[in-house]
């Protein structure tokens, strides 16, 4: 009779998502619009307080509408975003959008380039946050001081998202965006009453020459600093309880915030510090902390030393949580990119209590302080720059071409401004995006040479990786949150039987009969690891000899069918996965001799046809009264098998289905 226990301990195995029972996970949609917009803004926040010196570096006069421009461009890329967050709820961004509009290895360049974007980010804001510091003791603007106090900020962010995100913290966040935003809205009426000037803005502007056209592009491109926010917030997809209504007003109002408080603070800021003889200050004096430089220069001087303290407190605040949020994303990403075999289990592997990448965190942590120690701004956001450009093309050519292969997908928000099939935002976005990242190759040396190494170094790794595991390059292959888990399990069986069909369950016999034959911590030197013994079974007909030639394409199936089975299988620790191949008249009667003959614990498989045992049922011994809604196959080997089976079997009618 089935077992009820069975089923419980899968699901506890699986972690906190409740399965329905047709494989949909359901989340607890903790998250609504006002804390989304916090995790989305923080990032964007942030960036501000050290991306307005490096880009006034190289668009001197026109900063403020390189800013205008990018607030244009991001409120594009969040229409693509959200469209694609809300179309396919999974952790992750680009490389989400990118898996299901073309294959694994494009999906994994996406996730590679967001990556390396997440550990900059992390880098920049931690740098930044000493700089800001410095208000209120000078030794921390440079030498190890500001190298140490970089790496302790790094170092705390790393502990507290190994720790786990929760909702709580989501409402602080909201709380510091919040103050920053109504500091920023201060700054930018104080700075216009004392310092703007129409005249002085237009004569330190030559287009051409300062700006030159090259520089104008490539500030441009910096300005995209902040805009990974958006891959953080993607990550949540699932977990966001905002409807269609509430989706359109959260790009509004981030696209205009974005848009106002960029421009407004360089606009402040450029005439605060106007450029002289070809430079401002914004870019020599104070690139690494251009607020502070900007609140300097106010009258009278005690407004400039209170909001000096303000800004610096503030500004580290922010930074810091830009930084958590951040690894956050890159968390998420990690877990996206582990449970689809793009990076190693050991890469992904999950902490034992709190359910977080705690290898990828730390491993991006140390790659976060490495990048601290050169304390190069610039060289810094110019690499940002060459994966945020490439991300974000993947990410509007996803969209777009989901917009052609899914149109009656369902889509809780849908940008507007359609020709035919084409949604134009996103559409103008891939051209925009695509036309920055070449600027980047072009205009970057560092960018360059740092950014293409890190991409091939990527699909290198991620194709000799597939290769060696005998896994697809372009294919998808899933694994279930529990192959990233590190505590150790107690074997159910120590040998499963498993036949392979060649079906669409095939993943999900496999993937039961890991679970059921995970050992990790087992020693498996001592021959004690777990073995699945992954089954083909040819089936002869009587008018032809047993040994008769196979037809090639049976063959081929078989084998691609196994392989798989190997791949999936294997991804449990101290699991083994034999394969192999048997003739039979009758397929029942090949999988219990082979049963008695290897001498296996269990026989996990699928039933035939759709029947009323759904999410798993044990049986053993003689067949009982639901063998009605069982296959002839099936009936056999469960009234025949030397030892318990487990039955997987397909969803029951759509009707029959609970409402999501």
């Amino acid at each position: 009779m089935a077992d009820r226990r069975f089923s419980d301990r899968l699901t506890d195995r699986i972690g906190d998502r409740r399965l329905s029972d047709r494989g949909d996970v359901f989340f607890r949609r903790s998250l609504g619009s006002p804390r989304l917009f916090g995790i989305i803004y923080t990032p964007i926040a942030s960036a501000i307080y050290f991306s307005l010196g490096v880009v006034a570096t190289y668009a001197l006069g026109m900063t403020p509408f390189v800013f205008l421009a990018a607030g244009l461009y991001f409120a594009l890329t969040a229409m693509t975003y959200v469209e694609g967050a809300s179309l396919h709820q999974d952790r992750g961004g680009a490389t989400v959008f990118a898996r299901y509009a073309f294959d694994e290895l494009t999906s994994f360049v996406a996730g590679w380039a967001v990556l390396l974007d997440y550990v900059i980010l992390i880098a920049v804001c931690a740098l930044s946050a000493t700089n800001y510091l410095q208000a209120f003791w000078r030794p921390l603007a440079n030498g190890g001081a500001e190298i140490l106090v970089a790496a302790a900020i790094i170092a705390w962010v790393a502990v507290r998202n190994v720790r786990g995100f929760s909702a709580r913290r989501a409402q602080g966040v909201l709380i510091i965006v919040i103050a920053d935003l109504l500091l920023q809205g201060l700054l930018i009426v104080l700075g216009l009453a004392m310092f703007f000037d129409p005249d002085l803005l237009i004569a330190q502007i030559d287009l051409g020459t300062a700006p030159t056209w090259s520089d104008l592009v490539f500030a441009l491109t910096l300005a995209t600093v902040a805009f990974t926010s958006l891959e953080s917030a993607s990550g949540l997809a699932g977990e966001v309880g905002v409807r269609r209504r509430g989706l359109k007003q959260l790009v509004t109002s981030a696209s205009a915030t974005v848009t106002l408080v960029y421009f407004g603070i360089a606009l402040v800021a450029i005439t605060a510090l106007p450029v002289v003889n070809g430079e401002t200050r914004l870019s020599t004096r104070f690139e690494e902390a251009p607020v502070l430089g900007l609140v300097r220069q106010m009258d009278p001087a005690w407004l400039a030393d209170g909001l000096r303290y303000v800004v610096a407190v503030v500004a580290t605040v922010t930074l810091i949580a830009a930084a958590e949020s951040a690894m956050l994303g890159l968390s998420r990403l990690a877990y996206q990119l582990g449970t689809n075999r793009q990076i190693p289990s050991m890469v992904g592997r999950l902490h034992p209590t709190r359910a977080t990448p705690y290898v990828v965190i730390t491993i991006a942590a140390l790659l976060a302080i490495a990048l601290v120690i050169p304390a190069d701004l610039d060289f810094l956001v110019g690499i940002y720059a060459f994966g945020a450009t490439l991300a974000f093309t993947i990410a509007h050519l996803s969209v777009v071409r989901l917009r052609i292969t899914e149109p009656d997908r369902k889509r809780p928000y849908r940008m507007p401004l359609t020709v035919g099939r084409i949604p134009v935002p996103a559409a103008a976005g891939a051209v925009i995006s695509f036309a920055l990242f070449i600027s980047v190759l072009v205009l970057h040396d560092a960018a360059r040479y740092v950014g293409l190494g890190w991409m091939v170094g990527g699909v290198l790794l991620y194709v000799v990786y597939r290769k060696l595991d005998e896994k697809p390059v372009f294919a998808r292959v899933t694994v279930p949150e529990s192959a990233l888990r590190a505590e150790p399990t107690e074997a159910e069986y120590g040998s499963i039987l498993v036949p392979i069909l060649g079906g669409a369950l095939d993943d999900d016999i496999v993937q039961t009969a890991g679970r059921l034959a995970a050992a990790e911590g087992v020693d498996e030197a001592e021959g004690e690891g777990a073995t699945i013994e992954a089954l083909w079974v040819f089936e002869v007909p009587m008018a032809l000899p047993i040994d008769a030639r196979l037809p090639d394409e049976q063959l081929k199936r078989a084998r691609g069918a196994l392989a798989r089975a190997k791949a999936v299988g294997e991804e449990y620790e101290g699991v083994e996965v034999a394969t192999a191949t048997v003739r039979a008249r009758r397929a029942g009667q090949a999988i219990v001799e082979e049963a008695r003959r290897r001498g296996v614990e269990a026989i996990v498989m699928a039933a035939e046809e759709p029947s009323r045992i759904r999410g798993g049922a044990l049986l053993g011994g003689r067949a009982g009264p639901r063998d009605n809604f069982l296959g002839e196959v099936t009936k056999y080997v469960v009234s025949k098998a030397p030892c318990p089976v487990i039955l997987t079997a397909p969803p029951a009618a759509e009707e029959a289905r609970p409402a999501i």
